[in-house]
């Protein structure tokens, strides 16, 4: 099932081509990527930059941020060898997924809905990088991770099973994966609720409302179109601040750097929203509980190699959605830490 929003009219360069692969391991489906090759022999050539999906938005919300990221390299920058060199790109929509209308091979007589979940992904991205990298021997591709939502849990774990590999990762608003999101809320049925402790535009009955529909739509059980299965991912990643990824490529801790949604924009946009999500709720719970998330994922690597959280003005959780131009710069800068690092 595709979900479609409104995309910002940037034109797309011809660098930018689309295709269909089979992966080895799968071969009997196809999935769907959108990829630029790189370019030279020196500064960024040798970073893979891969953009991950969240559940909603799919790999057609990435084309303008790399769009606006091959126009960075062109006017170049001095710390990217003068705009001389470009990163291979890749995006792909998974199995179920946006322009990916093939269903996941393995899930074939599992429970609908059940039948991959985030270790499986990391498996298929790790075929399909090796199926779609421009390694060479003698300089294998540092990867850049650009993503979003439960792409961050999908990046992390990927970090993890494949130390050695990762060399920067640029988190949009992260999955909170140790979460439930319904314990986020205060319980009015538990024994020990005080009424009183509640902030004066917060009632129980709009605590009641709010855990109930969080529970339909946000819990770890409830299904979802590209059917991976969320239910133990608190449990493969129950802290924000760790595991760490110090074991980047080459050994060295990669750069991280966390952006987080607009707390103000994200709370009108969760009232006007099919949950319609007083504002007071997402300003007194959703929202500081998020951002502690993300002052978490910061201690993933060394102090000197973090950023964030920085605040996506204006941006709800969709950040490359709402404002590419802003992901692009800080993919942009990213690699420029990558080009001095290496």
């Amino acid at each position: 099932m595709a979900y479609t929003f409104p995309q910002p009219a940037i034109a797309l360069p011809p660098s930018i081509t689309f295709g269909s692969i089979k992966l080895l391991t799968k071969p009997t489906a196809f999935l769907e990527y959108s990829k630029v090759q790189s370019v030279g022999e020196s500064g960024v050539s040798n970073v893979l930059v891969v953009f991950l999906n969240g559940l909603i938005a799919p790999q057609s919300f990435w084309l303008p941020v790399m769009a606006l990221v091959l126009r960075h390299l062109k006017l170049g920058d001095s710390s990217i060898d003068g705009g001389a060199s470009r990163p291979q790109m890749l995006a792909y929509d998974r199995y179920g997924q946006g322009r990916t209308i093939d269903r996941d091979p393995s899930d074939e007589g599992k429970e609908e809905g059940y039948g991959h979940d985030t270790l499986d992904v990391v498996r298929d991205l790790h075929q399909l990088i090796s199926q779609t990298r421009e390694d060479s021997d003698d300089q294998p591709k540092r990867i850049m991770f650009v993503a979003n939502s439960i792409g961050c849990a999908i990046a992390r774990l990927y970090a993890q099973h494949h130390p050695g590999t990762v060399a920067g990762m640029l988190f949009l608003d992260s999955i909170m994966a140790n979460t439930d999101f319904v314990s986020i809320f205060p319980d009015p049925d538990s024994p020990d609720f005080d009424p009183g402790s509640l902030p004066q535009d917060v009632t129980p009955e709009m605590l009641h409302e709010t855990r109930k529909k969080f529970r339909e739509v946000f819990h770890p059980s409830v299904k979802n179109p590209e059917g991976l299965d969320r239910r133990n991912l608190a449990t493969l990643l129950p802290d924000a601040d760790k595991p760490s990824l110090g074991q980047g490529f080459a050994g060295r801790a990669p750069f991280v750097i966390v952006v987080g949604h607009d707390p103000e924009w994200f709370a009108k946009e969760s009232l006007r929203g099919s949950m319609e999500t007083p504002i007071s709720i997402s300003m007194n719970y959703t929202n500081p509980t998020w951002h502690h998330y993300n002052e978490g994922l910061t201690k993933l690597t060394s102090p000197e190699k973090a950023s964030g959280p920085i605040i996506a003005r204006n941006c709800g959780h969709f950040i490359q959605r709402d404002d590419p131009t802003l992901v692009a710069e800080l993919a942009f800068r990213m690699l420029g830490m990558l080009a001095k690092d290496s």
